[in-house]
């Protein structure tokens, strides 16, 4: 008898890896509130970094555009919306906002336009392509000083590379001191920024190309599109959230746009070429008025957020529907 009893003894012996209702360990339920618990472990880090890099520096901005702060008083006078009157009424902001306009529709328009020619060029090359990423990818990676220094070399009037190549070929009346003069100043700057953001551009959606749907392109060669519109209709919609991500890094680049401006003109000459940024920085470290060039600053955070959050979603939109697959 015991030794038909030892089966069932041992069926009724639950395996030491199994879990079930019968189990001898079952595995504790997860309760909503562990999962709490767990949320918010996985979000503290994100949540501080925001806090300490964005939520107190703006608090702190905030304060400092409502007083009249020199950098050295501790205990700064409250002047209230004074500062923002002032902005409003100061011509000066007017004309950097102007130029910030330009540099946005062109330092926008022409890195996307010609980025996204290249790439398509590079798309349909099968050698080489590697070290052309290479090539057009460098001077984007270049510290924005380094380039600022170089092109000014470049633009140098009496020994720079381009007015003496213009004269090497005939074309010496076009020479001329391309930072020095008010007129040219800005695009000759904006034409050194397009160049060093258009190799970006290019890996970026040289990548994206990667996962375009060859076969549709090919259906729309047969059924007659010629190269525009196979790009146009056939391939932009199918890199449409990448394409719109590059837009926002380098839209919002229009809007907060400094280094390269200050190293080579310095906002001029004669404020030719100031925008928010340097104007901002100029009033609040030149002429020690921190409070002003910090309300500056916050007028670069009210205008590029709100852009910058509507084609964020704009780019979540496409990527949940599908348009970019």
């Amino acid at each position: 008898m015991t030794t038909a009893a030892l089966p069932t003894a041992a069926a009724a012996t639950p395996s030491p890896g199994r879990r079930g209702r019968g189990s001898l360990n079952p595995s504790p339920p997860v309760t909503r509130r562990a999962q709490t618990r767990l949320g918010v472990l996985l979000v503290a880090p994100v949540m501080i970094l925001t806090v300490v890099f964005f939520v107190f520096p703006l608090a702190n901005a905030l304060y400092y555009s409502v007083v009249d702060f020199d950098g050295i008083d501790p205990n700064p006078a409250f002047v209230g919306l004074a500062n923002f009157q002032e902005m409003f009424l100061d011509p000066e902001v007017w004309h950097a906002l102007g130029n910030n306009l330009i540099w946005i529709v062109i330092g926008t328009a022409a890195p996307l336009v010609i980025g996204l020619l290249v790439s398509v060029l590079l798309w349909t090359t099968r050698s080489g392509s590697a070290g052309y990423r290479v090539v057009f990818f460098l001077p984007y990676v270049l510290p924005g000083v380094a380039i600022g220094i170089v092109w000014g070399w470049i633009y140098d009037p009496v020994s720079g590379w381009l007015n003496q190549a213009l004269t090497a070929v005939g074309l010496g009346a076009l020479t001329r001191g391309w930072l020095g003069d008010p007129d040219l100043a800005l695009f000759a700057v904006l034409a050194t920024a397009i160049w060093a953001a258009t190799g970006f551009v290019i890996v970026i959606l040289l990548s994206a190309l990667r996962n375009v749907d060859v076969e549709l392109v090919d259906a729309a060669k047969i059924d007659g599109a010629n190269p525009a519109q196979r790009l146009w209709y056939v391939i932009l919609p199918q890199i449409m959230p990448v394409f719109l991500m590059v837009l926002t890094l380098t839209l919002v680049g229009g809007f907060s746009v400094f280094d390269i401006i200050f190293i080579m003109t310095g906002g001029g000459p004669a404020n030719a070429t100031d925008t928010i940024g340097t104007y901002a920085y100029s009033q609040a470290f030149e002429v020690s008025r921190i409070g002003y060039g910090t309300t500056l600053a916050l007028l670069i955070t009210v205008l590029s957020v709100p852009v910058a959050v509507f084609l964020n979603r704009l780019q979540r939109r496409l990527s949940i529907d599908g348009t970019g697959a």
